[in-house]
């Protein structure tokens, strides 16, 4: 069981510093929350020995957030783009497979996962940036890593393939709406993504480039999360400071560490929010 002795830690950082320890506060509060979240058992105990449930602590967190901002607790939000906003359509495994037929690819579905996935864990030219530009030696490496096929068309016509509005789909259907809502209710909305310069093209084929008012691509920022300067970057294209912005993502490390060590909060998409509704109505907005 995971015991964490975070209430009078967390009141005394609430309620002495200010405003200006708000995002410290959210930050460590945060951080104790996600390494806590993957226990079977998770409490918060203060001194004295009395329980508190974790939901008690966040909800502490969020009054003491609107006792500052107001209803709205957040003046931006950032939303991480493949996992969270987006998924592929279909298995990447098995368009390679569909497409890589008539070039010669033998492998298995399975087969081809399983070299995609040790081709895209090894260190890309001994740096940690992959997206460089169009990202192309990178995904080209990829392709022919997972199918053992280096033929340029096919990489071509794979490449071309998923900038399309065939290859990808929406995460929540209900997307649009929401973001439409928070962006009336005067919160700003940018992307945040470890991702090339085609997802500026592949917004617009989904007819969701609107939904935003910046996007922070790694390949054109030339870092990656969860370093810190992708969100700073976003917050400075938004025109916010860092502890006004919370970012959603699906990964806990790039994702919710990255987001947190720039300053911002952040919630783990499918776990602490499952649709863009909850995450408009942990800011304060209705849908």
């Amino acid at each position: 069981m995971a015991l964490l002795r975070i209430r009078k830690a967390t009141t005394t950082l609430l309620y002495s510093g200010g405003t200006d320890r708000i995002a410290r506060t959210g930050a460590l509060l945060s951080r104790w929350i996600s390494s806590a979240s993957s226990s079977s058992a998770v409490v918060a105990e203060d001194e004295s020995g009395g329980i508190y449930g974790l939901g008690s602590v966040l909800k502490e967190y969020e009054d003491y957030r609107r006792s500052l901002y107001g209803e709205i607790t957040h003046k931006a939000l950032l939303v991480d783009a493949v996992g969270t906003l987006l998924v592929p359509a279909q298995p990447t495994a098995q368009i390679y497979k569909n497409i890589g037929e008539k070039y010669g690819v033998e492998y298995s579905e399975a087969e081809i996962l399983t070299r995609y996935r040790r081709a895209y864990q090894k260190p890309w030219g001994g740096s940690h940036l992959r997206y460089v530009n169009d990202a192309r030696p990178f995904w080209q490496y990829i392709v022919t890593e997972s199918t053992g096929c280096s033929d340029s068309q096919y990489f071509e016509e794979l490449y071309s393939y998923f900038t399309t509005e065939q290859a990808w789909m929406l995460c929540d259907p209900d997307a649009g709406k929401v973001f439409k809502a928070i962006k009336e209710a005067g919160v700003k909305v940018a992307i945040v993504s470890n991702f090339d310069t085609r997802l500026r093209p592949l917004l617009r084929a989904l007819r969701c480039d609107d939904w935003f008012d910046a996007v922070a691509v790694s390949a054109e920022v030339e870092a990656e999360k969860p370093n810190p300067t992708i969100f700073l970057k976003a917050c400075e294209l938004l025109e916010v400071n860092p502890e006004d912005a919370v970012h959603v993502g699906d990964d806990r490390r790039n994702d919710l560490w990255g987001a947190r060590d720039a300053g911002c909060d952040a919630w783990l998409w499918g776990s602490e929010v499952t649709s863009f509704k909850q995450v408009a109505q942990r800011i304060g907005v209705k849908v």
